[in-house]
């Protein structure tokens, strides 16, 4: 009996391991299969990220996910990601934007993969319900090897504005920087 327990056992851990994938996975990947930062590659994109534009300071908050649920083609899987909350200050200091107390699962930046070409970086999906479903792609990678500084650019997609929208009339503000070079603080 001892004997078939630890055969059960066995089997059961092999078949977890069998599931676990490293984060730089570009292939189709099992059923709940789970795409794992094994390395550590988006531990030095967390933390505290700060940078001034148009007479705006924006703080960016990048924290790690484990194990998020993803649902991709009736495919769901799991993978480590970066999550993103910001704020923006006018020159000022009143506050333009904030969402940082949101929960984790409503982030407003999402993580996304690596690229390597043609150079590496790390992907976001931005969307934004409280700007009209506003949505972008956001593409960050270290320009030092030190890692404190990030380049960042936004690419926004094409948002379209209905009457629903608050904005109709004026426009949708920008929140985010299309482009900046961000500070670890």
């Amino acid at each position: 009996m001892k004997n078939i327990f630890l055969f059960i056992l066995f089997c059961i851990s092999f078949s977890c391991n069998a599931q676990i994938y490293p984060l730089r996975t570009y292939s189709d990947v099992p059923v709940n299969a789970y795409i794992k930062d094994i390395d550590n590659e988006l531990v030095p994109y967390e933390g505290t990220w700060k940078g001034t534009w148009g007479g705006k300071t924006v703080v960016i908050y990048l924290k790690r996910i484990k194990n998020y649920y993803t649902h991709l083609e009736n495919k769901p899987y799991y993978n480590d990601i970066l999550i993103g909350k910001f704020k923006v200050q006018d020159s000022n200091g009143n506050s333009l934007f904030d969402n940082t107390n949101l929960s984790d699962e409503n982030a407003k930046i999402k993580g996304s993969r690596f690229f390597s070409i043609p150079n590496i970086r790390y992907t976001l999906i931005y969307i934004d319900s409280d700007l009209c479903n506003t949505s972008g792609n956001i593409s960050i990678s270290f320009t030092d090897s030190s890692k404190t500084k990030l380049n960042w650019k936004l690419t926004l997609g094409s948002n379209m504005i209905t009457t629903d929208c608050q904005y109709y009339n004026t426009g949708i503000p920008e929140a985010l920087p299309k482009e900046i070079v961000l500070t670890k603080q």
